[in-house]
């Protein structure tokens, strides 16, 4: 074993430290410009007594969520929901502070150009300008902020659990006659330990039994961290059946790397108990592996791989999937980190005809409107929701079926992917 040096370990330290100061530096400079950008909307200065009472209010519930959130964090789990839910009050209060601050240096720049013109129209009456001037920028700031925050209280009560359904209709020229207008239905990351809706959860699976599929794919992320937390939802997930079959996938967090374990034949055993779960919903598990899907006499091959992506573990063995793979035979590969497509599959796989994967969850935040989708993600991901295809090969990324860290979804619905086979002529 290599011992780090003490100098070493200090200088690691502080480096931690400094970037935590910072941290909390910048969130008190963007909470103190909030509150005092707040006073003008009430008329108050800030000697007021109702000043110093809606400043206290303020802080108390700035400083007081972070801490309950890491409280939480220590001593109920990452995994539980009140964490989530604490995490998810956060990230809206600090979206919507951070939209508050764009529309104060907007308003600021109106009032910079209508000062400049009413100074030289009006002298005199600087001093009520600059009032006005405040007042409308704390106004705007406010009618900025509030679209974020309704939006994401939305998103929270109501948009994580609005199911959406995405066709495609794909064309190739190799598809064996059999399976024109075949049909997959995918879904992706359920992260079922975020779950706390059973009435919801069950619309969806009534939508993804609705599709009516030949074939049905999950694409990885059963769970957050433990098998167990799959197991109040098997019942409802078996029901779940398509004539040719249902098939699945590891995600990044199926292997429980993000949660300590008291041994490592704790952590294994856990991950034996999830692939028995994964059967005991009826899905075949694909480990590195492929399986030939027959119809009218003639062959395509489902091919599985465990987790591949950069920074999450580069588990899948994708030349082991292909093994004895009869040539010519036309591929479907399951691959849960589009990542994997990008770095590996497109570049040294080209006769894999199409990919599916998830794990991006599109962020669970952006905007897609008339064909048009936005997500921060994209500086992550540059494949990361839909359709992408290179040379006649192409990569489905679905935008995932559940939810994690933040409890919700601003714009970017939880999805159900149905793509038609096509035989181009």
């Amino acid at each position: 074993m290599v011992k780090v040096p003490l100098f070493s370990k200090s200088l690691m330290r502080a480096r931690a430290l400094f970037f935590l100061l910072l941290i909390l530096g910048l969130f008190f400079l963007l909470d103190w410009s909030v509150v005092q950008n707040l006073l003008p909307l009430f008329h108050f200065s800030e000697n007021n007594l109702a000043a110093k009472l809606i400043q206290s209010v303020y802080w108390s519930i700035n400083i007081g969520l972070p801490i309950f959130m890491i409280l939480s964090f220590l001593f109920v789990g990452r995994s539980k929901q009140l964490t989530a839910r604490l995490g998810s009050i956060f990230i809206t209060l600090f979206f919507t502070k951070i939209i508050f601050l764009i529309g104060l240096l907007f308003g600021e720049t109106i009032n910079l150009l209508d000062a400049g013109i009413s100074n030289i129209i009006y002298p005199e009456n600087n001093i009520g300008i600059i009032i006005n001037h405040e007042l409308f920028k704390s106004q705007l700031a406010l009618g900025f902020a509030v679209i974020p925050f309704f939006l994401f209280i939305y998103g929270i009560t109501k948009g994580k659990y609005r199911y959406t359904v995405h066709r495609h209709t794909l064309y190739f020229k190799d598809l064996p006659p059999a399976f024109d207008g075949f049909t997959i239905t995918q879904i992706s990351d359920v992260h079922s330990g975020s779950f706390h809706n059973k009435k919801a959860v069950e619309k969806g699976i009534d939508l993804i039994n609705k599709q009516a599929s030949d074939l049905f794919i999950f694409t990885g992320d059963l769970v957050n961290n433990s098998a167990t937390e799959i197991e109040p939802w098997i019942d409802s997930f078996k029901t779940i059946k398509a004539p040719y079959g249902q098939y699945s996938i590891l995600g990044n967090h199926d292997y429980g790397d993000y949660v300590t374990w008291p041994t490592p034949e704790a952590k294994s055993a856990n991950m034996q108990r999830l692939k028995q779960h994964h059967a005991a919903i009826g899905f075949r598990l694909l480990l590195d592996e492929h399986i030939i899907l027959e119809k009218e006499g003639q062959k395509i091959a489902l091919l599985g791989v465990e987790n591949w992506g950069i920074g999450f573990g580069k588990r899948g063995n994708l030349g082991k999937a292909l093994h004895n793979i009869p040539p010519g035979i036309f591929k479907i590969l399951l691959s849960h980190d589009p990542s994997h497509w990008d770095h590996e599959v497109r570049n040294h796989y080209q006769n894999i005809n199409l990919t599916f994967s998830g794990h991006t969850h599109g962020m669970q935040l952006g905007i897609e409107i008339f064909g048009w989708k936005w997500s921060p993600v994209k500086f992550r991901y540059p494949k990361w929701a839909g359709l992408y295809e290179e040379n006649s090969r192409y990569l489905y990324v679905n935008r995932g079926f559940g939810f994690l860290g933040f409890a919700g979804r601003v714009g970017i619905w939880p999805e159900v992917t149905v793509v038609t086979l096509k035989r181009e002529i």
